[in-house]
């Protein structure tokens, strides 16, 4: 399916030289688009002083329940405990599971 869009292309001695764009595409799509991620205080004490996961320390720090984090996503609490091991390997898909129960974004619950 194609998408109308509002882009006007330029043309210089018969040459498409620019493209003008909508400012939304614009910033969705420019270069720099590294997105900076931040962390609380809290969160980054937990995970490197006391050594929790990632998740755990962002559950804990939204007030949550194991429980209450199974029910959000849909699964049961043991298998929630098992993604908030620190040893646990966390596909995409998950993590963005994760980052919505949580609501934050999925980038802040990786250091990479």
């Amino acid at each position: 399916m194609n998408i109308p869009t509002e882009h006007q292309i330029i043309l210089q001695n018969g040459q498409p030289a620019f493209v003008v764009v909508p400012y939304q595409d614009y910033l969705r799509f420019s270069v720099n688009t590294e997105k900076k991620v931040y962390f609380p205080h809290e969160v980054v004490h937990s995970h490197a002083v006391e050594e929790k996961s990632l998740v755990r320390s962002w559950r804990e720090y939204k007030g949550l329940s194991q429980e209450e984090m199974a029910k959000r996503m849909g699964i049961s609490q043991p298998a929630y405990a098992q993604v908030e091991k620190p040893s646990a390997r966390l596909r995409l898909n998950t993590r963005i599971r994760i980052a919505s129960a949580l609501e934050i974004i999925p980038e802040q619950l990786t250091l990479n």
